[in-house]
């Protein structure tokens, strides 16, 4: 899909994904309190995902993080452990996910997590609210800099 000055394709993106370091301010609300704002942002680029921003455990609010049953596996990054995210009356049951011992070329990721936007009251970053990855299976935050089609639409799956 062409790209406006500013944009850039997910179809550009490499497999495997690249990490980076962002220069943003990133938040995260839950039940209406900012469990987390910093300026301390990585993001995985993947071919055809919206990226997915880790952020570091520490910058979220104490109490706000509880380990939570299951686990995954990514070919690139390896084991995937949860968390919920707790706020006020509520909890965003396996919201975040981590890589305690990620694979290498991926050590970055250590101590820090990543949010599924469509759990949470809202994902912001720079002051623009993130749109949530299709599908709900991937964590990618949608901004209006990143331009699709993003796997995780109705017929992606094998993309």
């Amino acid at each position: 899909m062409p790209t406006d000055d500013g944009q850039e394709s997910v179809w550009d993106y490499p497999r495997p994904p690249r990490v980076e370091t962002v220069d943003a301010e990133v938040s995260i609300t839950l039940d209406g309190q900012v469990v987390v704002q910093t300026y301390d942002v990585v993001r995985v680029l993947e071919t055809s995902h919206p990226p997915v921003y880790y952020l570091p455990i520490a910058a979220f609010t104490a109490g706000s993080l509880l380990p939570a049953q299951g686990s995954s596996f990514c070919e690139f990054k390896g084991a995937a452990r949860y968390y919920d995210l707790v706020a006020g009356a509520r909890t965003a049951a396996r919201a975040g996910w981590e890589y305690p011992s990620p694979a290498p070329g991926y050590e970055v990721l250590a101590g820090r997590i990543a949010v599924y936007a469509g759990l949470v009251d809202r994902c912001m970053v720079d002051g623009e609210v993130v749109v949530p990855q299709p599908g709900g299976f991937y964590g990618g935050w949608i901004t209006s800099t990143v331009v699709g089609p993003f796997k995780g639409v109705p017929g992606s799956s094998g993309w």
